[in-house]
């Protein structure tokens, strides 16, 4: 299984929304090509199965239908980056605040019944085998789950870091391609400085320097 990370430093609120959104626009009409959105819709379904392996249900589904009918959705522009960077490889993504990340991340499996704050006041309990990403100090995300509260992206986010899971049967390929959208994103309209990109295929430490 690969996994994949960058970061953007130094972002900043978005500053030309209607530039913005034509980017989105242009973004949306590639991914909607019936080629295209045939093969992330493969991937997405791979995403489906193994969520439904764990006893959980994939959101990319819902995503997915939901972006080909009505476009992208609009929050904010790093969560905006992140379901762009999804839809357009049909990739699990995540975004969080760097700065409120406890030193280095640990990709791992997890043993049954680990705890989890999740996202929402929610509260994660792991299954045997789950994957997850731990930093120095806890989990902050479960992979069939849901990521933490601790490191949610807030208003004063600077330092950005998406990143990403590929499940049995999905490419690394397609986690630099997912990431590349958010990190290029967050440098176009947010000002902010990509400082690397990485994909692991093997092994379990990761970090960005």
């Amino acid at each position: 299984m690969a996994f994949g990370l960058t970061l953007i430093s130094d972002c900043k609120p978005l500053a030309d929304s209607a530039e913005f959104d034509q980017y989105k626009r242009k973004l949306l009409r590639s991914m909607r090509k019936r080629e295209t959105l045939a093969l992330i819709s493969k991937r997405i379904d791979i995403y489906g199965l193994f969520f439904r392996s764990f006893g959980f249900e994939c959101p990319l589904p819902e995503h997915l239908e939901r972006t080909i009918h009505s476009g992208f959705p609009r929050y904010n522009l790093m969560v905006d980056a992140h379901f762009m960077a999804e839809m357009c490889a049909g990739i699990l993504v995540a975004v969080t605040d760097y700065d409120r990340v406890d030193g280095a991340l640990i990709l791992d499996v997890a043993q049954e019944g680990e705890a989890c704050a999740g996202m929402g006041g929610r509260q994660f309990i792991t299954k045997e085998g789950e994957i997850v990403l731990r930093d120095e100090k806890e989990i902050i995300c479960v992979l069939c789950q849901g990521a933490d509260e601790k490191t949610k992206v807030k208003d004063d986010t600077h330092n950005v870091l998406f990143y990403s899971y590929a499940v049995p049967g999905i490419e690394a390929m397609y986690l630099e391609q997912g990431l590349s959208v958010a990190a290029q994103t967050m440098a176009q309209f947010a000002g902010g400085t990509i400082k690397g990109l990485e994909v692991f295929v093997k092994g379990s430490s990761t970090g960005v320097e």
